[in-house]
């Protein structure tokens, strides 16, 4: 009887409804916390990884992840989702997913086992082999957490979380560091991912007590399967349109220019991953508690997308402009060819973190068939956009993939929100004004850099960063629209720190 009893606290949500507002926004405080902490981990390991390996040895090890994030996009096969999105769930349910997730991780370790000679002839280098082998192991380390980590996130254990994910991003730099160092050059890099899920694993088993017990044919799992089997759809498309990049630079331009690609990318997703990162882990379970609730699940989704992006377009607007000397200062003047691409990609980040909000909508209004129909339309185009750029290289890859993304926005909101309490034109609206905000901020500094042509590395950012700063509080004090945003904004903050009585 006691098992039972500890069990079902495992599964229970009843006691975080009445106080959800202030557990997403304390939520997403800690996750943003932790975000920073592994975007500074992220930072510093670039920097020291960027001088001692090369951009080949990135390259190396994109062109792998290319095919092997592909066939990883089964491993979790959406039912982590599906446990934080149903309502109830019980212990015959969970441990039938958890053994289902473990057999799928331990089949795709085989298979990629299986496929690395594949690999190897496809790039025609034959050292991608033996990694392609090795990095196979992180699948069954990551099929042995899914489904605890779902039940952490459902119960919006956000610090436990929050501190799993900084303790094995922190082991993994720790082991690429001292492996770079002691010259195993690309191979640091493998062994940095390996040692990632490693200890991910143990913080996910050690945070979250529940035992599995056995899979049972009759556990009433049959709903959450075909959930995450739209998800699983959605995700593997979708990987594959975002890969297509990599896959088309790696073949036909070679290891260099895919490494000079895939850092510049990863450079510039680094601090959006931060944003919508933490966002993400507190609004798809509050959203998914408010399905039966159209008016809050309306306003709880339109004031998150405002803060994100508030937070996120500014930023993207800076390091656009700043792009050549973010790259020289992180990377290296040996990687300056990737500031070009860098500012492209800008472009089209921009906008990204709030297209990718959709995905909450689809996830929390259980609609993932919907999500899946659409991720089907939409790569041929992308697909097309990649190929009608690779003539220019990875700076006409990188184009054709900003000039998509603003194409097929209107189209994608409009979809994704057909069926809910949200229009296209809301989210729009919304935006608008960090948009503009950004856009005005970066002419500003733009002007203003032109007449600063010659100046000292550091000394150029800091200035730039000063004009940004100023430009960005004085247009958002002096028009009365933004003002107002602001102010719901500092709301925000207000409810993160205020005490409740029963604290006090």
């Amino acid at each position: 009887m006691s098992n039972i009893k500890n069990n079902n606290r495992h599964f229970s949500t009843q006691h975080l409804e009445c106080n959800l507002k202030r557990l997403s926004v304390r939520g997403g405080a800690v996750t943003f916390i932790a975000q920073g902490a592994k975007f500074f981990l992220n930072i510093i390991s670039m920097m020291i990884l960027a001088r001692i390996l090369t951009p080949a040895d990135f390259g190396l090890i994109a062109m792998v992840t290319a095919i092997t994030g592909f066939i990883l996009v089964f491993k979790d096969m959406g039912l982590s989702m599906a446990t934080v999105q149903r309502s109830e769930i019980n212990h015959e349910q969970i441990s039938t997913l958890f053994w289902i997730n473990v057999a799928i991780s331990v089949l795709l370790m085989l298979i990629t086992l299986a496929l690395s000679p594949v690999v190897g002839w496809f790039y025609n280098d034959q050292r991608l082999v033996s990694v392609t082998a090795m990095l196979s192991m992180s699948f069954f380390f990551g099929g042995l957490t899914i489904q605890h980590q779902a039940l952490l996130r459902r119960q919006m254990r956000l610090l436990s979380l929050a501190t799993i994910d900084v303790l094995a991003s922190a082991s993994g730099v720790f082991v690429a560091v001292i492996s770079a160092i002691a010259g195993l050059g690309y191979w640091s890099l493998v062994w940095m991912q390996i040692a990632t899920a490693a200890i991910n694993a143990m913080g996910v088993w050690t945070f979250c007590r529940w035992i599995p017990g056995i899979p049972l044919r009759k556990s009433g799992v049959y709903s959450m399967l075909k959930f995450g089997g739209h998800l699983t759809g959605f995700s593997l498309v979708n990987y594959f349109a975002r890969s297509f990049d990599n896959i088309l630079i790696g073949r036909y331009c070679g290891a260099q220019s895919l490494g000079l690609y895939s850092r510049a990318y990863s450079l510039l997703m680094f601090p959006i991953g931060q944003i919508t990162a933490p966002m993400t882990s507190v609004a798809v379970p509050a959203l998914s508690r408010l399905q039966s609730e159209p008016e809050r699940y309306r306003r709880y989704y339109l004031k998150s997308i405002k803060l994100i992006a508030y937070i996120s377009m500014p930023v993207v607007a800076v390091m656009a402009v700043l792009s050549s000397e973010i790259v020289e200062i992180v990377l290296g003047i040996e990687w300056i060819d990737a500031g070009p691409i860098f500012k492209i990609l800008a472009v089209a980040a921009i906008l990204q973190p709030v297209s990718s909000t959709v995905g909450w909508i689809y996830v929390s209004s259980g609609n993932t068939k919907r999500m899946f129909l659409w991720i089907v339309f939409v790569t041929p185009v992308l697909l097309l956009f990649f190929i009608a750029g690779l003539a220019w290289g990875a700076a006409g890859v990188a184009t054709g993939y900003s000039i998509c993304n603003y194409i097929i926005l209107w189209p994608q909101l409009s979809f994704a929100l057909k069926y809910t309490p949200i229009s296209a034109k809301d989210v729009l609206f919304t935006i608008h004004h960090p948009f503009v905000l950004s856009g005005l901020t970066a002419s500003v500094m733009m002007i203003v850099r032109a007449h600063a042509l010659g100046a000292p590395l550091v000394l150029n950012i800091f200035y730039s960063l000063i004009v940004g700063a100023i430009a960005f509080i004085t247009l958002a004090c002096g028009v009365k629209s933004f003002r107002k945003d602001i102010a719901e904004i500092i709301e925000i903050r207000r409810i993160l720190f205020i005490k409740t009585k029963s604290s006090s």
